[in-house]
């Protein structure tokens, strides 16, 4: 299976960084009754911001000439921003071209969006609070506010973040979407 197997029947993609990224982007879609493959849209978790680019240029105008989209961290901003004037989508604001971006990254747009408290619902939920517990005692952990805590503790082991990703989506009460996702979503 090609990385790129998503994309073959969409007329669509919407890039991400990361499969957390594209499992929350589903999981919203979910959310509001769509299906996002039904309406000829591909989400495509890249494996990292820095292969934005490549894949713009194959996806993009001078490539397949999907239309694309996405969501990227403010950190990586300069990547998209460079890669979508490279080719040829155009430069300015990311959101004119359908890229939005989180304040620090998607977890952090989550937990603020469900207030620590339901976020830390759902770390109880899913079996986590004894190790995030122990996470916070750590000497590095301590006196950091609770969400910053919280959003280190996600990326702690391979994987988590993406097992995570769902379930603070659905967590989410109704219309409390974080701005980026829920932009990104209105867009395609």
């Amino acid at each position: 299976m090609s990385r790129l197997d998503p994309v073959l029947d969409a007329a669509t993609v919407v890039l991400v960084e990361g499969e957390s990224d594209r499992l929350a982007v589903a999981a919203l879609a979910r959310r509001a009754g769509r299906d996002l493959a039904a309406e000829g849209v591909a989400v495509l978790a890249m494996g990292g911001a820095t292969n934005v680019g490549r894949h713009v240029s194959e996806l993009g105008p001078g490539g397949q000439g999907l239309r694309l989209a996405g969501l990227c961290d403010a950190a990586e901003a300069p990547y998209f921003r460079r890669a979508l004037a490279r080719a040829g989508v155009g430069d300015g604001p990311l959101e004119r071209h359908g890229f939005f971006v989180c304040n620090a990254d998607l977890e952090d747009e989550l937990i603020r969006s469900l207030g620590l408290p339901a976020a830390e619902r759902v770390v109880a939920d899913l079996g986590e609070a004894g190790r995030l517990a122990t996470f916070r005692n750590q000497p590095a952990q301590r006196g950091r506010p609770g969400a910053a805590q919280l959003r280190r503790f996600l990326g702690t082991r391979s994987g988590r973040k993406a097992s995570y990703a769902a379930a603070l989506v659905e967590a989410l009460p109704d219309g409390a979407a974080p701005s980026p996702l829920a932009r990104l979503l209105a867009h395609v």
